[in-house]
């Protein structure tokens, strides 16, 4: 659970000073400041909706979400995700992790992105599809000659059995969209594997 600036003012505005109020519930440890105007109480969060909101309007997206679900074998500890704002990338570092915030063209934020929920908190992800999709996407300086197998697997380290599982319907809904090679070549890909 996270807590606003205006929600805690609100909650300690019985004491003489707010202020000092929460200063001091900061330095006990009840309270945990993750950036200016939002705290969690103590160990009680969820990374994924602290992900949405620290900056937003966002989405899971990226390694992140293609660790969670099993798609590549690695741990990834920074928790990426996509935004559609200010059309430049950020990175947070709070005392709970790293989070990162990638930019994606606006015409791309709205489609693929699933709601989850954890222990009564929601968070926004990316569809697996989509998470690939995102990779693919902001991948930079890349020929129409890349070999697709060489960078799903190899690069990538995406674990070939999920590869396959992938939705080629949902696929050829958000593929057109990006509007780069990468997508419609690792599309194309998917469905001569699966012939």
């Amino acid at each position: 659970m996270y807590y606003d600036n205006l929600y805690l003012m609100n909650n300690l505005s019985g004491y003489a000073s707010p202020k000092m109020k929460l200063t001091a519930l900061v330095k006990s440890g009840e309270y945990v400041r993750i950036r200016r105007g939002l705290y969690i109480k103590g160990h009680e969060y969820n990374i994924k909706t602290l992900a949405n909101v620290i900056y937003g309007p966002s989405y899971i997206s990226f390694e992140y979400a293609l660790s969670y679900y099993g798609m590549i074998p690695e741990k990834v500890t920074a928790v990426a995700s996509a935004v559609f704002n200010k059309n430049k990338d950020k990175e947070f570092d709070t005392p709970v992790g790293r989070f990162v915030y990638r930019y994606i063209n606006p015409v791309l934020y709205f489609h693929g992105i699933e709601r989850h929920e954890e222990n009564g908190e929601p968070y926004l992800i990316a569809s697996r599809e989509k998470a690939l999709c995102d990779i693919l996407y902001k991948i930079k300086n890349i020929s129409g000659k890349t070999d697709i197998e060489l960078l799903l697997f190899d690069d990538l380290r995406i674990d070939e059995a999920e590869f396959l599982r992938l939705n080629i319907t949902d696929l050829k809904l958000i593929v057109p969209l990006y509007g780069k090679i990468l997508p419609d070549k690792m599309l194309e890909y998917l469905k001569a594997r699966r012939k």
